[in-house]
């Protein structure tokens, strides 16, 4: 980003300017005024603080004018206010102002599960062509979608816009801002289900994602899903599918699972074996949604492979790091829910090891009235001869912990509460050796990240 102060006031609507307003250049715009950078636009949003408390602190720090609301008094002299109705509605207008003036393609992706690795991989082969840019860690709402627009250089060819959501609506007004000329859904799960009600009432918000799709856009779907069949009946926009049935547009086969990567092929591209380094059949879903999209924007057959392979993954996405006694960590911390927790169990629990495996598994949250009973459903993937040692974290959890004295003995069970994280980490050291394995996931808000920090840092 690059643009004068008064080409910014003027897009959101301030036309009354100084003139030497002209002579200051706004390099990027940041909202925490710990984080603001040279040049920088600081915006100050009303979160559990107010942000203009912080914009002295922000300007010292770097930022060479803020945003201010109209209703806030003391308007700051020393350094350009631009006076607005709204800090965060004027970051979205400048955002689309923006986008606009770069018109990069967009490709907007949603999911319940496998969004940021969906985006990360999509990133990875459309890079092989493209200037791309991509949304970072979890700003995908309607404050990272603005700021991840606002981050593009002015030779920005594809802008990949990551989507989140927590409630009807939320998607439309995302999808409408950036005007997606391709958007994906890469499943359907039960993640925020407290706020929807159901599966089906999921999908509806989901397929809000189209609802700012350009006439000549592109809907990419998981076809096995029949939640997202039925839906896309009423999109006008062309469509094309992914999965595991030779229904689909594009769909995997022989896929090979490892302990460090998968293997599989596809319908496409006969007798060439494409590789991941992530674990899973899951992460093949995602791969495929991938590919969809390279394919779409004509990217180089030949480039696909070396791009999947290579991919950056986020931070605590099922990664394998190293833990403090030789462990090998499957790190899946940043956040659960019952089909992701499902899938990732599955998976690990074939891995080979010549030691044992173990779990610790954090509550899920936002399931609502279902909560329990969907922690219950997790036992069925939960088998003592290929999983030893069950640690449970948080109030659901707990009614885990009694279903599996079904099938486990009490001493291979152990439950505790969130606030316990640091007898898990006791716990687990006394055990651990460097021929075990031990798959830690859990929602975001249970925090097992620094169970995960416990057992790499002692």
């Amino acid at each position: 980003m690059k643009m004068q102060l008064t080409e910014i006031a003027n897009a959101i609507g301030i036309e009354d300017v100084p003139e030497h307003w002209a002579a200051i250049t706004i390099a990027n715009v940041e909202f925490d005024s710990r984080k603001v950078r040279p040049n920088s636009l600081f915006i100050p949003l009303q979160g559990q603080r107010d942000g203009h408390d912080f914009a002295d602190t922000a300007i010292k720090n770097g930022a060479v004018a803020t945003l201010w609301a109209k209703d806030h008094t003391n308007v700051p002299t020393d350094y350009p206010a631009l006076v607005v109705d709204d800090p965060l509605e004027a970051l979205q207008n400048l955002a689309v102002y923006y986008l606009g003036k770069i018109n990069p393609k967009v490709v907007a992706i949603t999911g319940s599960n496998g969004k940021t690795t969906t985006k990360d991989m999509t990133a990875s082969l459309l890079e092989t062509e493209y200037n791309v840019v991509k949304t970072e860690a979890n700003f995908n709402n309607d404050i990272g979608v603005p700021v991840t627009l606002l981050n593009m250089n002015a030779n920005t060819e594809v802008v990949i816009v990551e989507m989140g959501m927590d409630r009807p609506g939320q998607l439309d007004f995302l999808s409408k801002m950036v005007q997606p000329d391709t958007a994906v859904i890469t499943m359907i799960g039960e993640a925020h289900i407290e706020f929807f009600g159901t599966r089906e009432k999921i999908a509806d918000a989901k397929m809000e994602i189209t609802d700012g799709l350009k006439d000549d856009g592109l809907f990419i779907y998981n076809g096995d899903e029949p939640l997202l069949r039925e839906r896309s009946k009423q999109v006008d926009q062309e469509q094309y599918t992914f999965g595991d049935s030779a229904a689909d547009n594009l769909f995997s086969s022989n896929v090979q699972l490892a302990k460090n990567h998968t293997d599989f092929e596809i319908n496409l591209v006969p007798n060439k074996t494409y590789r991941i380094p992530m674990i899973g059949k899951y992460n093949v879903m995602n791969a495929l949604a991938a590919i969809a999209v390279a394919k779409a924007y004509h990217v180089d057959p030949a480039k696909i492979g070396d791009a999947l392979s290579n991919f950056q993954i986020t931070h605590n996405r099922t990664e394998w790091v190293q833990g403090n006694a030789g462990e090998a960590i499957l790190s899946d911390v940043y956040n659960s829910n019952p089909t992701a927790a499902k899938e990732v169990l599955d998976s690990f629990s074939h891995t080979d090891t010549e030691g044992q495996r173990m779990v610790v598994l954090g509550d899920m949250l936002e399931l609502g009235e279902q909560s329990d009973e969907m922690h219950v459903s997790l036992s069925d993937y939960l088998d003592p001869k290929l999983i030893s040692q069950v640690y449970l974290v948080g109030n659901h959890m707990k009614a885990l912990a009694q279903a599996l004295e079904a099938k486990y003995k009490k001493e291979q069970i152990h439950w505790y509460t969130v606030e316990q994280e640091d007898q898990v980490i006791k716990d687990l050291q006394a055990r651990l050796t460097k021929q075990d394995e031990i798959l830690i996931k859990g929602s975001h808000g249970i925090h097992l990240e620094k169970v995960l920090a416990g057992l790499k840092d002692s």
